[in-house]
């Protein structure tokens, strides 16, 4: 059986808006949450992502808040990431009605939160998302919103991520984030390579040929797309026909 790939909308959610910038800076308000992500799946979005990018206590809550308003109208899988910085964080997003979580920053600082977290609610709902930038050569993995190095490696870390218990990885590309440009498809491929898990394509889809360079020549299974939705440059249902054109297996919307 073939596996369809995924086609992702993500929303950056900040003080209870969605809003998008480049290189995670510059941002820019882009709309009701809510109302974008019953948008999304109306046209065809295999999965929700929402990110609260600055994960303060209020922002948490606000989140939260989302989620639930959201879970009572979606059909597809609901992932949620920012502030989790620990089970209890995890659980009141799962009873929010998120189907998985992303574990970013928290990870970094203490790798045991995949592991109590894959135990307690099982890998499958466990997201290791990696903001990673070039520097020099390798990808260096950045936490707090893409604002702070850690000097680790991108490669290696995703695959102590996968073996701590994480059962997705979602690597957004700083350097391509909002860009347009297509994805850091070398990143993408090295980080797939060694990957025992579904990796995420995230950070610079400007079109349908990026997405599918994405899975055929960077061996993502999943793509991430968030400015090129919100500006109305294309929809998912566009994105969709155009990869089944170029032979690749999608769902299309009913």
């Amino acid at each position: 059986m073939t596996l369809m790939n995924r086609v992702i909308a993500c929303l950056d959610v900040k003080d209870g808006r969605v809003v998008k910038g480049v290189g995670f800076v510059n941002l820019r308000d882009e709309g009701d949450p809510v109302v974008l992500a019953e948008r999304y799946e109306a046209q065809g979005a295999d999965e929700i992502v929402y990110l609260d990018i600055s994960a303060t206590n209020e922002g948490r809550a606000t989140l939260l808040d989302l989620v639930r308003r959201t879970a009572e109208r979606l059909f597809i899988p609901l992932t949620v990431g920012g502030g989790m910085r620990s089970v209890d964080d995890i659980a009141s997003a799962l009873r929010a009605g998120a189907d998985k979580i992303a574990i970013n920053s928290a990870g970094v600082r203490r790798p045991g939160l995949f592991t109590e977290a894959a135990t307690r609610f099982g890998s499958q709902c466990v997201v290791a998302s990696i903001d990673a930038k070039r520097n020099g050569a390798y990808w260096e993995v950045y936490v707090n919103g893409g604002r702070q190095p850690t000097g680790l490696d991108a490669i290696q870390w995703s695959v102590t991520c996968a073996a701590r218990g994480a059962g997705e990885i979602l690597l957004t590309s700083i350097d391509r984030d909002g860009a347009r440009v297509g994805y850091d498809l070398e990143l993408l491929k090295a980080v797939a390579s060694y990957a025992t898990v579904p990796v995420i394509a995230s950070g610079g889809a400007g079109s349908a040929s990026d997405i599918r360079d994405a899975f055929t020549r960077g061996g993502a299974d999943a793509a991430l797309l968030a400015g090129l939705l919100h500006s109305g440059v294309t929809d998912i249902q566009s994105i969709k026909s155009a990869l089944r054109a170029d032979g690749i297996s999608v769902r299309m919307a009913a």
